[in-house]
């Protein structure tokens, strides 16, 4: 019977895991061997290299400045997806007109297609004409190129990034908040606590659970980021804007230097996961699990 049992499970399994294997984990191993080789060319077959695709990376300044690129937009963008999706929540959970018209706002952005995303917020900043200088040309501020100069490119990516993910990561905070039981409430009311007091030492610790999954969403998509960059400024100008996802982009298919490209994957993946695991050992602590 139990036997019975244990192939019905691997049946089911079974289709999953081939193509868990198939289209992730064989991929990976590759892109692993990939990036010890050169790439092949023509009737020029790949030679092995050892470790001189990784020694090449450590000297090469457009992936250190991606790295760079990489650091600030995931400094950014994390924390401030996070605390804007939770005050969105905060907001929409409570019993106000038009509640349900405001989460449909909120969540929005997240439905809209990356590019078209990218494409609007190119329209917001166009020099001059977009919706930011024409704010700014009501307290007489000059316009400003926000994605054409050194400057600002980053930055108005990464406002993009934070308004499109937000919406998102609502959704898990609003599910979260509404499994906070009443009667929690109008104990802490019947203390005279205030909001905060409630918020900080009931709803924040009821809800860390979600924070840490949504946190380690963030972190991923902090280093997935492709398109907007594609759409709105190529990485440019010089190399101001460049995040290391394009820039293994670019190496790989621009310049079809494949054995590179598969060295700069496997030091994302392994930022990944050492950044996924310090997460989780960190966060796991504060974690009030029910």
């Amino acid at each position: 019977m139990i036997k019975r049992e244990w192939i019905n499970a691997w049946l089911l399994l079974m289709p999953a895991l081939l193509l868990l294997f198939g289209f992730t984990h064989l991929p990976a191993v590759q892109t692993v061997l990939d990036s010890f080789w050169s790439t092949p060319r023509g009737q020029r077959p790949a030679v092995f290299l050892g470790l001189d695709n990784y020694r090449r990376m450590l000297t090469d300044a457009v992936f250190i400045k991606a790295m760079v690129n990489n650091a600030i937009y995931a400094a950014i963008t994390i924390p401030a997806s996070i605390a804007l999706a939770l005050s969105m929540a905060l907001f929409v959970s409570r019993r106000i007109l038009g509640r349900g018209v405001l989460r449909m706002a909120y969540f929005t952005p997240t439905v809209l297609p990356l590019i078209a995303v990218a494409n609007i917020w190119l329209f917001f900043y166009l020099p001059g004409f977009g919706l930011f200088d024409q704010i700014r040309g009501l307290f007489g501020l000059p316009p400003v190129n926000w994605v054409g100069q050194p400057s600002t490119a980053l930055y108005a990516i990464t406002a993009v990034t934070v308004w499109n993910q937000a919406g998102f990561f609502m959704i898990f905070f609003l599910a979260a908040l509404q499994t906070i039981p009443q009667s929690l409430r109008e104990a802490a009311a019947l203390e005279g606590a205030s909001s905060w007091v409630f918020f900080w030492r009931v709803t924040w610790p009821l809800i860390m659970p979600t924070t840490l999954f949504v946190s380690v969403n963030a972190t991923i998509n902090a280093f997935r980021m492709v398109d907007h960059v594609f759409v709105m400024t190529q990485g440019g100008p010089n190399n101001a804007s460049i995040l290391l996802l394009y820039y293994i982009y670019d190496q790989g298919f621009r310049f079809w230097d494949t054995a590179y490209a598969a060295t700069l994957t496997v030091v994302m993946v392994a930022i990944l996961a050492i950044v996924g695991i310090g997460q989780f050992f960190l966060l796991d602590r504060r974690v009030h699990y029910r």
